[in-house]
């Protein structure tokens, strides 16, 4: 499972808020004091997915990693604005070159069991071990790629290549000094550290309990906010605060307290409403019912929205069924007027009314790599290059869709067969998705023309949607999604890559260049390749995305997230990251007296975007020193 691809998390997960952004190209970063407690209630929550391990070195399941994001700590963190903190490491460098990484380890934290008895000290070693033992084949760690793909000789090891683990680019230099060398230049490799495979462990108690480590948690140690101190599988599991935590003053909620439910998801909104669980997802089904209640309107606000991107993909490898005429649509969507014409032709105002039928706009996205994801000189990626223009412009254009599309009528005249099929996949087990095949249907039907195009929605169960749809070539349009590894546009370009699952960019025809690869290679290879200039990296690589949009490869669409919630958990003093195990963590949170309603989040959310544009521009300066 590749990172950032997680499974959906648990109902008690939803309730965290998730958002991002990154601060790249810091060498040096000192500690900074925290903030005096507040007050805050406790959290108590349903689920209905129960764990299967809390192995944090070996797991890739949301769920699971979880835990870890409570009770281990990483190296670094990010606060409510999204700007990178100490955390176990006090403060770091990095060389020169870009190659070599040493962070000075926070003295004096301990390592706690279940019981909050203190076992050991913190040290630069946990991490020499926990990536020894990540990077073992025989452990079958899910996220040992995301280490072993930057850190010197770290893939070599882990294939048998080499066998001397002092080979492997991470030493302890002392007892609070840890260095990793990696393999290249990696611009982003601070957000890489908010993973749990670049957390610690304790090399001697890993030992002593052996396989039993992460099978329950009393098989586990603790160095972060929370305690595991109890585990019921299919009854309960109870987080408490720390004693001994390091940033104690930081952590607001004393306990945490999750009860097995198989029915967490559906009872969850009366769960709420009779004060039993502090917060619930709201239905779309039933959002008119609250919001016309006078008393659970002022319950329910809307969701933040997430950093996975979703956008319509025009697939370029087509291999669905014949009676769909896959060798007709390889011709028509290998014309650049035909993808226009439905490219400016979607509305996806009113397709995301099935999503959000109150303020569907905030979910629109006119970019792959979504606006707020990535800083740099106080500067949003998305205002880099020709995205600016991109991320200012709506898509939606009917006269232009129409000229596009006769353009595209006269150019496939005597070579397609008219109208041409269009197969459109969605998961049948999500309403809105269902609901929303059926608006695009008939809007991009009405507007270019039965004639022209016949759009085929297409049902597929849940299990192996994905199999059976994106990843087997099986769809003609289809709404797609990624999520972001790392805290760098590069990361949205992997959807692209030659030999993937999604589109297939790469098989259209007459983009290929003198060097046998095709534009958008070329453009993303030199982007890659700025390494050092971060503002010029961003600059290439919103070229190459944005040379797919206006190619019409894809059609951004919107961010994931959003939705309602009625939840006594206030907004934006969570984590800020989409990339690690930020967004998991109750660090800092508070729960309030009494659920936020829509007006006061707004005005909630004004304040917290100026808070950030401040911190960005001061930590921008900070950085130009």
């Amino acid at each position: 499972m590749r990172v950032g691809k997680r499974e959906p998390v648990t109902l008690w997960v939803t309730l965290v808020v998730v958002a991002t952004v990154a601060l790249l190209g810091l060498t040096s970063v000192q500690t900074t004091v925290g903030a005096a407690p507040r007050r805050s209630g406790d959290v108590v929550g349903v689920y209905a997915g129960e764990l299967s391990t809390i192995n944090y070195l070996v797991t890739a399941s949301t769920s699971e990693q979880s835990v870890a994001a409570n009770t281990i700590d990483t190296l670094v963190e990010y606060d409510h604005l999204g700007i990178v903190r100490p955390a176990l490491a006090t403060s770091w460098e990095v060389s020169p070159d870009g190659l070599t990484w040493t962070f000075h380890i926070r003295p004096g934290v301990m390592w706690v069991d279940y019981r909050g008895r203190e076992y050991a000290e913190v040290t630069a070693q946990d991490w020499v071990d926990a990536l020894r033992y990540s990077f073992d084949p025989a452990n079958a760690s899910l996220t040992a790629n995301v280490a072993y793909r930057v850190i010197k000789n770290g893939e070599r090891y882990f294939k048998g290549e080499i066998t001397d683990f002092n080979e492997v680019g991470v030493k302890a230099l002392d007892r609070y000094t840890l260095q990793y060398t990696l393999e290249r230049p990696v611009p982003y490799f601070l957000s890489m550290l908010t993973y749990t495979a670049f957390m610690p462990v304790n090399g001697k108690f890993l030992a002593e309990v052996g396989d039993r480590f992460g099978t329950d948690n009393e098989y586990l140690l603790y160095n972060g906010a929370y305690i595991f101190a109890q585990w019921e599988p299919h009854n309960i599991q109870v987080f408490v605060k720390n004693p001994k935590y390091w940033d104690a003053d930081n952590v607001h909620i004393n306990r945490l307290t999750f009860r097995y439910n198989r029915e967490a998801s559906t009872l969850a909104p009366e769960l709420f409403l009779r004060g039993q669980i502090t917060g619930a997802s709201i239905p779309t089904a039933a959002l008119d019912e609250w919001m016309n209640d006078p008393v659970r309107r002022k319950m329910v606000r809307p969701g933040m929205t997430n950093f996975y991107t979703y956008f319509y993909a025009f697939n370029f490898d087509p291999k669905f069924a014949p009676e769909y005429e896959p060798d007709n649509w390889k011709i028509a969507v290998n014309n650049r007027n035909f993808r226009k014409a439905i490219f400016h032709g979607l509305n996806r105002q009113a397709a995301l009314l099935t999503e959000d039928p109150y303020n569907p706009d905030r979910m629109l996205s006119n970019t792959i790599t979504p606006r707020n994801f990535a800083a740099y000189g106080g500067k949003d990626y998305t205002q880099f290059g020709p995205l600016a223009a991109i991320a200012a412009q709506e898509t939606y254009d009917p006269e232009l869709a129409r000229r596009y599309r006769d353009l595209a009528k006269q150019e496939l005249a005597g070579k397609v067969r008219f109208p041409v099929k269009v197969m459109m996949p969605y998961n049948t087990s999500i309403t809105s998705w269902t609901n929303r095949v059926q608006v695009i249907e008939q809007q991009l039907e009405d507007l270019l023309g039965r004639d022209f195009i016949d759009i085929i929605p297409v049902g597929f169960p849940p299990t192996g949607f994905l199999d059976a749809t994106r990843r087997a070539g099986n769809y003609a349009l289809q709404e797609v999604n990624w999520g972001p590894d790392y805290a760098d546009p590069e990361t949205y370009t992997d959807p692209f890559v030659p030999g993937g699952t999604y589109n297939r960019p790469e098989m259209a025809l007459g983009y290929t260049e003198a060097n046998g690869k095709t534009r958008y290679e070329n453009l993303v290879a030199a982007a890659k390749a700025e390494i050092l200039d971060i503002g010029r990296r961003y600059e290439l690589f919103a070229r190459a995305e944005a040379f797919l949009i206006e190619e019409a490869f894809v059609i951004p669409y919107r961010v994931g997230g959003g939705g309602y919630l009625a939840t006594r958990l206030e907004p934006f003093t969570s984590p800020y990251a989409p990339f690690g195990v930020s967004e998991l963590r109750y660090k800092g949170q508070v729960v309030m007296d009494q659920p936020m309603d829509s007006e006061a989040f707004n005005a909630a959310y004004e304040r917290w975007l100026e808070e950030r544009a401040a911190a960005l521009a001061r930590e921008a300066a900070g950085a130009g020193r």
